[in-house]
């Protein structure tokens, strides 16, 4: 049985070595083993000391109550307890503990010094809590005195939101009935009022799990819901926010780690989420909720209820809204407007609701789990067809139209549902407008793929043709034309593939663009004619037509700015298409001649997609604004911005980046900041190439201008994601020249970089065999060089890095060894232990040094004589090394050279290693 004693022991060195796990090991072991009360205060006054220097305040503090507990003068367990409540923010008791050492130990003048300092922080802590009390109540009581003047309201408005944002104000909110009197500003029906009440609770609500609980008890997710629920777009986006702000601090996504302090004690919140879930699902098909409010809950579903990671197994929260809303959604998603009995809706409803519905049967796990999706969605629209009822067959179909727009596979299958095909013709041929927008826009979404588009080609072209031809509404027209331009299409780019007769997809397309320019048209029916143009500019002479006429360029991107974000898909699918910026198959030759001689399809390029087509194009995009417009959209709301939305505009930017004389232009409208939340969010080739296009403009643009204030440090984990070995070699060069001119600006961008673990990838791309590539990264790291980690790697024994850079100095190519100089220039300049390794990495040291120093390059030959005179100056032998060569003579020959500006740097350095030669005594001035 181990000795008590004997591990007090151990416990005692291993903290005097600093080795506090171990030392907390020893003394945990020896209390188990002690039974005698004295020893054992000893054991837990020694484990606070340990939990101290670990941080962990919390069990500091109950460590030393337990030795004080065995004797109540013990004056180190009381200091230590002391410093542990100090940390804790319990400012009083650590005073006590400190009043008592004093009273013990009244000379003792760190005990004198402690007390001073606590009474000042306790005085000031007071003086701040009292002062913000009386605030708090002043703001309260000019908010709710109706004979208040509006701008003092405004700014008591104010006011409380910023406090509620604070942790320390919305404490002293909570604690002095905040939520009562907040709740009484809501009850005021003001919509200012209501506002500054909402924002103020998403303050007090963020970051902290036990205020949240007691925000959604005490107001109730039901009045939460109601307020969301009015008719106002403002207070519906800020209770969104409030409900966000609350899961957020349940789920705990807004976590900050706080070293030494514990989580409030909060019941499992499983239930209270669910209950969330639930009213904003009963919200969806509620009449008395506005469309915003509608917007709202679908947006709150989207960001909470799928898993943001697919390799999580947890997907219990979307089988619950399957289980328990779904058919809630699907309603939602069946809604025709302009109906008498439909929901109210905002033009985003419908689309947000489809996203919806792909993300949860995406977030299914196995094929069970979505056999009953499928089941449900089946039950819902067969029990919604009736021979004797039209409304209900119309918002059966619409409700298919919904799911194609989500979960296509899925909305195939129903489509192949006994009577849904039926339904749509039957539609198609009514006398009722409603009922023929329906079917038609149904076909649409219907024909998405090259085969499903060749089952309707045989069957609802001559329909898409009769309705086109026959009818004389334009809202049905375009929708109809629209289906033909799906329709014609399907081929994709492959010039061989056309579906329609030679000119026909430019007559579609000039019906487009006027309609698309016809202001007397509604937002809705002109949406449409984007529509038809994505589809259609897949043949480039649509492309080169439309970039020419620019009052239809103008057209389509002030509609991508308006309210109704369902058409920036249409819009990105268009720009993609006439910026040739989707994925083409690289044509081998030899693959060629193969598939000829089998007889088999060969894909033909039209004319005008090459090359210098697509510049053309993309000039007159510039020149028309479509950077303006791009930057509207990326700012959109993020349900409505999916991440196929996202990747579409990325291919665009980088379309756009390809001259790097357009760059100036991307920038001054904004296109460097818009790029960076495509570089950080969506699909991971979405991600990739926008941050190819940011790598492009830091490359050639003054980051500091492209990207300003704090938006330059979120560049950087992008540009390093491009440093891989799946990435191509273009985008490797990129983002090292990106870096380069980032690593140039700051030390605080310099720690950044380095901080995204991106030193051992640029140091393999410094052994990469390509010229371009070596000479980025040699110049990166010559920038990081300034920064004391990477002079700590350099310096460290057990690695080549050294070695390399010197070898790189021995190269022919002189931007490659101005670079290599460069950074060993650095290195010697800060580190003297660097100067000795010079010498130990290769025998050729002092023959790549001469070259430096005698090298045509003015820069090359600077940075060279900089190296001799940092290791003449490091150590006298290895000055005596260096005098002893050839280099004395080179010295001496540019040191008695004349004055010259040019060439004055290089001269001055080279006197100053004479200088310091002089001084070791190697050398004497001739008299």
């Amino acid at each position: 049985m181990e000795d008590p004693i004997q591990l007090k022991e151990e416990g005692n060195k291993y903290f005097q070595a600093s080795d506090y796990d171990n030392a907390i090991q020893s003394y945990t072991t020896a209390i188990k083993l002690t039974k005698d009360k004295k020893a054992l205060a000893v054991l837990y006054r020694n484990r606070s000391a340990c939990y101290l220097k670990k941080e962990n305040y919390v069990q500091a503090a109950s460590d030393a109550s337990k030795a004080i507990d065995v004797n109540a003068a013990d004056i180190k367990a009381l200091y230590r307890r002391s410093q542990a409540l100090e940390k804790l923010g319990k400012l009083d008791q650590a005073f006590k503990d400190v009043q008592r050492c004093a009273t013990i130990e009244p000379k003792n003048k760190t005990f004198q010094e402690t007390l001073r300092r606590l009474n000042m922080e306790i005085s000031e802590k007071l003086h701040i809590q009292f002062s913000t009390d009386s605030r708090v109540q002043k703001m309260f009581d000019i908010l709710l005195d109706e004979s208040s003047d509006k701008e003092k309201i405004e700014k008591a408005a104010n006011n409380l939101i910023v406090l509620g944002r604070e942790d320390a104000g919305a404490e002293r909110i909570f604690q002095n009935n905040g939520v009562n009197l907040l709740l009484q500003l809501i009850e005021t029906k003001k919509p200012e009022m209501i506002l500054a009440a909402v924002r103020t609770l998403s303050g007090m609500c963020s970051g902290h799990r036990a205020r949240a609980t007691a925000v959604l008890h005490l107001i109730g997710i039901d009045k939460i819901c109601r307020i969301m629920a009015l008719n106002h777009e403002d207070i519906a986006l800020a209770t969104c926010n409030l409900l966000q702000s609350i899961l957020d601090s349940l789920t705990g996504e807004d976590k900050k780690e706080v070293r030494g302090k514990e989580d409030a004690l909060v019941l499992d919140t499983t239930k209270d989420i669910r209950l969330i879930i639930t009213h904003l699902l009963d919200m969806l098909v509620s009449k008395s909720v506005s469309g915003h409010g509608r917007d709202e809950a679908l947006h709150l579903l989207n960001k909470n209820v799928p898993r943001k990671d697919l390799r999580s197994p947890d997907n219990s929260r979307t089988l619950f809204v399957v289980d328990h809303g779904l058919k809630k959604i699907l309603k939602v998603a069946g809604q025709v407007q302009d109906t008498p009995d439909c929901l109210p809706l905002t033009d985003n409803t419908c689309f947000t609701t489809s996203v919806l519905l792909n993300k949860l049967y995406d977030d299914l796990r196995c094929d069970p789990e979505r056999d009953d999706y499928r089941k449900i969605c089946e039950e819902y629209i067969t029990g919604k067809f009736d021979p004797h009822d039209m409304d209900k067959n119309l918002h059966a179909i619409q409700t298919v139209s919904g799911l194609l727009q989500g979960p296509f596979d899925l909305g195939s299958k129903l489509l192949g549902l006994q009577g849904v095909m039926e339904m749509m013709v039957a539609l198609c041929g009514s006398d009722r407008e409603i009922d023929q927008l329906v079917a038609v826009e149904a076909l649409i979404y219907a024909s998405t793929k090259l085969a499903r588009a060749s089952f309707i080609i045989s069957n609802g072209v001559d329909l898409l043709k009769d309705i086109y031809k026959k009818t004389k509404n334009e809202k049905i027209k375009i929708r109809a034309l629209v289906g033909l331009c799906k329709l014609g299409s399907a081929g994709g780019s492959d010039y061989s593939l056309r579906q329609f007769a030679e000119g026909s997809t430019e007559k579609l397309a000039k019906q487009c663009r006027k309609w698309l320019c016809n202001p007397n048209l509604d937002v809705r029916t002109r949406k449409w004619a984007v529509e038809g143009l994505a589809y259609l500019t897949v043949d480039a002479d649509v492309k080169d037509d439309f970039v020419e006429d620019e009052t239809a360029l103008q057209a389509m991107f002030e509609l991508a700015k308006t309210t109704d974000k369902t058409i920036l898909y249409a819009v990105a699918n268009t720009l993609v298409n006439c910026t040739n910026s989707y994925d083409v198959k690289e044509v081998v030759p030899e693959m060629v001649q193969l598939a000829k001689f089998s007889k088999q399809h060969v894909p033909e390029e039209h004319p005008k997609d090459k090359k210098d087509f697509v510049l053309k194009r993309v000039k007159r995009l510039l020149k028309a604004g479509v950077i303006s417009a791009l930057t509207c959209m990326v700012k959109a709301d993020s349900a409505i911005l999916t991440d196929q939305t996202k990747e579409l505009l990325a291919r665009v930017f980088l379309a756009l980046c390809e001259d790097s004389k357009d760059r100036g232009t991307i920038v001054a409208h904004g296109g460097g900041k818009a790029l960076i939340p495509l570089a950080l969010e969506g699909s991971s080739t979405g991600k990739i190439k926008a941050a190819h296009a940011l790598a492009k403009i830091a490359a050639v643009s003054n980051p500091e201008i492209a990207f300003p204030g704090e938006r330059i440090y979120e560049v950087i984990r992008p540009l390093i994601s491009l440093l891989d070995t799946e990435r191509d070699g273009l985008q490797n060069y990129e983002a090292l020249l990106g870096l380069t001119n980032l690593s140039a600006l700051s030390d605080k961008l310099r720690k950044k970089i380095i901080k995204e673990n991106s030193l051992p990838e640029i140091e393999n791309y410094m052994f990469e065999q390509h010229d371009q590539i070596r000479l980025a990264a040699t110049e990166c790291m010559c920038n990081l060089a300034i920064s004391k980690e990477v002079q700590d790697r350099f310096a460290a024994e057990g690695n080549d890095r050294l070695k390399l850079v010197v070898l790189l100095c021995s190269e022919d190519d002189p931007p490659l060894q101005r670079a290599a100089a460069g950074t060993l220039a650095i290195l010697t300049t800060a580190q003297k232990s660097v100067c000795h390794k010079v010498t130990t990495v290769t025998t050729q040291w002092l023959e790549i040094l001469l070259r430096l120093c005698l090298h045509e390059n003015m820069e090359v030959q600077h940075r060279g004589l900089v190296i001799a005179y940092n290791l003449i100056n490091a150590d006298k032998e290895l000055a005596k090394t260096l005098i002893e060569s050839e280099l004395l003579e080179i010295m001496t020959i540019i040191g008695k050279a004349e004055n010259n500006k040019d060439r004055q740097h290089i001269i001055d350095i080279a006197r100053e290693c004479l200088s310091k030669a002089m001084d070791y005594g190697f050398i004497k001035p001739i008299s």
